[in-house]
């Protein structure tokens, strides 16, 4: 009886916190999902039309289905990581995580919070940017469960990335280091905007280094059945990160590193 009276106080605190999760972004959603709207409008006009229209084909589609998925897939990335980074931090700065990490709530539960959270921001801003993206170009879908899968994959992977970084964040502009110099320029060289075979055979080899480039690519196999990397080589390798990660994660929330005074 106490077992079951323990799971229902701690489903109930990871609901809290989901809870409190939503409707912090939503409270602000003019600096949190209305930006990626425009920012990728923004690349849909400029990179998809006014540049697109002279590229020509890509992959045996047009140039701007071939960047749709890309697109999409870089502002999960980028919302699920500040999301989670900037959320935590501030818990942390108003010491309220201490509260949290003392209260009678499992460390996994904690962290199930704050990364679904991050989840479910980024996914909300996938739905966003994918309404864009139709205003611009006809989607096509050509696997459901990849495009599924490996979005939420992708946004669990970041969501805890941020966690960890928030985790040894000593002042809010360490939060914009990550995703300033590594996130940014990952996401970028990461096949968004161009299929790794344009390039010499070295530099695709340095490409084959970004994780953030098997994403990419899976998720646009997902929407129109072509990829520079192997799809099953591209969902090992984010399965392998989110587990890599999330151990880290629990292991720093367990022993209080970088939280507890």
């Amino acid at each position: 009886m106490k077992t079951k009276v323990y799971n229902k106080q701690a489903f109930i605190a990871l609901q809290s916190i989901l809870v409190k999760e939503i409707t912090r972004y939503f409270r602000i959603w003019i600096q949190t999902l209305l930006p990626p709207a425009i920012t990728m409008t923004l690349y849909f006009v400029i990179f998809g039309q006014l540049i697109g229209s002279r590229v020509g084909l890509m992959e045996g589609v047009s140039y701007m289905e071939y960047i749709t998925p890309g697109i999409i897939m870089m502002s999960v990335i980028t919302n699920s990581y500040s999301n989670v980074a900037s959320s935590f931090y501030s818990a942390k700065f108003q010491r309220n995580v201490e509260e949290l990490l003392v209260a009678p709530v499992p460390t996994l539960f904690i962290l199930l919070g704050y990364v679904f959270g991050g989840v479910s921001r980024g996914m909300i801003t996938g739905v966003i940017v994918t309404l864009v993206a139709s205003q611009f170009v006809e989607l096509q879908i050509n696997n459901w469960a990849i495009v599924c899968f490996v979005v939420i994959l992708t946004s669990m992977m970041f969501a805890t990335a941020g966690l960890v970084n928030a985790v040894f964040a000593k002042s809010f502009d360490d939060i914009s280091i990550i995703p300033t110099f590594v996130l940014t320029p990952l996401t970028y060289l990461g096949g968004v905007f161009y299929s790794i075979k344009m390039l010499p055979e070295f530099w695709q080899n340095v490409s084959l280094a970004n994780p953030v480039l098997y994403m990419v690519n899976a998720f646009r196999y997902g929407f129109l059945g072509v990829s520079d990397i192997p799809i099953e080589n591209a969902i090992a390798l984010i399965i392998f990160f989110i587990v890599g990660l999330f151990s880290i994660a629990y292991y720093l929330l367990a022993k209080g590193i970088g939280i507890r005074s």
